[in-house]
Parts: C-alpha cells; structure tokens; sequence
C-alpha cells in the first residue's frame, strides 16, 4: 500500500463514519499521511482526526474522533494496526504483504515506478527561461508533469537564482551528471556549488556519488546472488490476495475475502524505513512536478540511497559463510531482502533518469 492508497483508504473512512452519523464533521477534500519521525510509531501517521476536531469549531475532541476512525480503519485490507498517540495522531501499521506488494509494483514497473495521472486535470504553468539554469529546471519540469498526467501550460520560467557561467563552460567543467545535478539538487532560491573537487570526487560528502554508487552497489548484490545461485523474493503473496487487496485500497467498501497469512515480514527498523521510502517515490515525483521544484527530487533520491546503506549494514543482503558456500540453503530473508534491494535500485534508477542523469552498472 503506498501513501497515496493509504490516504485514499483513510479519506474513505472519514467520509464513511460521517455518513453513518459517527462523525459530524465536515469531509476534507484530502487526508495526509507521512511517515513517523521515530521507529516503533508503525508505518505511517496521520493528524486528521485534530483536523477535524479544529474543524468543528472547537467542539470536537481529537482522541474521541481519533478512536472512531482507529476502530474502521483496523478493518481495511492491508491495515494490521492503528494506535493512538496524543493529542490525537494515529499511527498506523501496514500488514507484511502490502510490503511484498510494493516491492513487487516496484520491480513489475521498473523505471515507470511513480509514474501514473495523478496530475490529470492540472495545469502546471511553465515558461522556457533563457538562463541555462532555468531552461534546465523548465525541461525536467515538463518530463515529470508528463510523468505524472499533467499539463505544462505557458506561464512564468522556473524561479531560481542564475548561474555565471554557461552550460558550455558546466559540461566542460564537470560532464553532464554532475552539471545537472549541481544545477537541479539545490532548491530554487539557493546558489549552487559548482565546485569541481566536491561535485566530482568519489567521496562520501558528494550526494551525486552516494546516489550513483548505491545504484552500482544494488547491481553488484543481483549480480554476486546470481553466481551464488539465489533468486530475490518478497514475501509470499497470493496472487488472488495481491487483487483483492489492490481493488481494496482504491474503494476500502468493496467486500474482500479473508486474507491469507504472510510467511515472512520486513520487521527490521532499517528494512521498514527503505520501503516507505520506496512507497513515497510517487508522491514526490508528483510534488516535484506540481511545484515545479527538481530539487525535491533530488533530496529523495539521496535519502533513499542512505536509507539503503543503512539497511545494507543491519540486514546482510546475501548470505555467509556456510551458507554462501552451499553448505545450507540460502534464507528466505536473504531474497526477501534481495529482492528490496533490487526495489531501491531500481527507484534510484527512475528517479535518475527523470533528472537526465545515468545509473551506472558500475563506477
């Protein structure tokens, strides 16, 4: 379940308990969900029941309509549990097989992963821009407004602070990734750093590199699991379940059958921060291209690749010692946990790809 379906499945119970007279407020037109600053709060958390407790002009109480929305929402496909904390933010836990489901969409669409309409209907107003800065941020505009369904109408260039130099002397300087990157990574009204030795250098202070050698280090595990003979694999997921579920999260009304257990989850804090990372790639692509802002982007893709190194360190991906030998039968955690890296690598490969620049195989 990414953020997008949830919020959908979080917005349909809001709307539902209000036709059923639980609730007397008034419906928003959207419901946020973000992923919890410190583990141990589940997968996601929402503030919508203090919404609507502001919303009621100060008659409502956001623990009491934080408990109405807990008791629907623990009974949505995908849901396994919704607590509350104060003063009335609900966190909630994703069943193990909406994880496998992810990394599953993830691989199935590849470097389309994010891609979809929901910018459909949205006019993004867009102007070329002179400045080469400017034409660069208007050109990686346009792709991910047409990524995400909308429609580039004419208006304004992209606000942001020029460059002294041009994009002759940036190629020369620096080659096409890293002239991009240090053109689209900052935000708008920041000044970029042009500096050869930091946007170069094969260091761990250089963004560019951590995002282009995690991608490298993704292709190394799948090509090392390979000779090991180990084949990535999330958690068992049926394939009528996979379905229902899907159809579930677009329209939480839709009877489902009962749901079949998972053998396995992704339990570990590092795993479970990877994959909402993984999950919230469509909605940043989607904000990146509605406020016309690359950089945001950019910033995801770097917390993505130090997510993943992170994950990398507390989650061996491939097996050991007796077992990388074949002494013993590779773990059914090595290839799920194979499987998520291949998801995050190709994450970083999309989003690369939207800024023009290249993933390598290697570095």
């Amino acid at each position: 379940m990414t953020p997008a379906q949830l919020s959908r499945t979080v917005l349909h119970t809001v709307r539902r308990a209000v036709e059923d007279d639980e609730l007397c407020v008034a419906v928003p037109e959207r419901v946020k969900v973000r992923t919890p600053p410190r583990p141990g709060c589940g997968d996601y958390a929402t503030n919508v029941a203090l919404l609507l407790a502001r919303g009621a002009g100060g008659q409502g109480d956001a623990l009491v309509i934080a408990e109405v929305l807990r008791r629907r929402l623990v009974r949505a496909p995908g849901i396994a549990r919704v607590d509350i904390a104060d003063p009335g933010f609900l966190n909630i836990t994703l069943e193990s097989t909406s994880h496998a489901q992810l990394v599953r969409d993830v691989l199935s669409q590849g470097l389309r992963y994010g891609h979809g309409d929901s910018l459909a209907g949205v006019s993004v107003p867009l102007g070329a821009g002179d400045e080469v800065r400017a034409a660069l941020v208007a050109h990686v505009v346009r792709g991910l407004v047409d990524a995400t369904g909308g429609v580039v109408v004419p208006g304004d260039g992209p606000v942001v602070r020029a460059v002294p130099v041009s994009g002759r002397d940036l190629l020369t300087r620096l080659g096409p990734d890293a002239a991009r990157w240090a053109l689209l990574r900052p935000a708008g009204h920041d000044l970029p750093d042009l500096d050869p030795a930091h946007l170069l250098s094969q260091r761990e202070d250089n963004a560019l590199f951590r995002v282009q050698y995690t991608h490298v280090r993704t292709r190394a595990l799948m090509r090392n699991a390979s000779q090991l003979g180990i084949t990535p694999e999330p958690e068992s997921v049926s394939e009528s379940q996979s379905q229902s579920q899907s159809r579930a999260y677009d329209d939480p009304a839709e009877p489902v059958s009962d749901p079949e257990p998972a053998t396995s989850a992704y339990g570990h804090p590092a795993e479970a921060a990877l994959l909402a990372l993984l999950a919230d790639h469509p909605r940043t692509i989607e904000a990146a291209a509605r406020h016309r802002a690359p950089d945001r982007l950019a910033r995801h893709l770097v917390a993505t690749a130090d997510a993943f190194f992170r994950f990398h360190d507390a989650c061996p991906v491939l097996p050991s010692g007796e077992e990388s030998s074949g002494e013993r039968k590779p773990s059914a955690v090595h290839r799920s946990r194979l499987v998520l890296a291949d998801a995050a690598g190709a994450v970083l490969a999309g989003g690369l790809h939207l800024l023009g620049i290249s993933a390598p195989e290697h570095l």
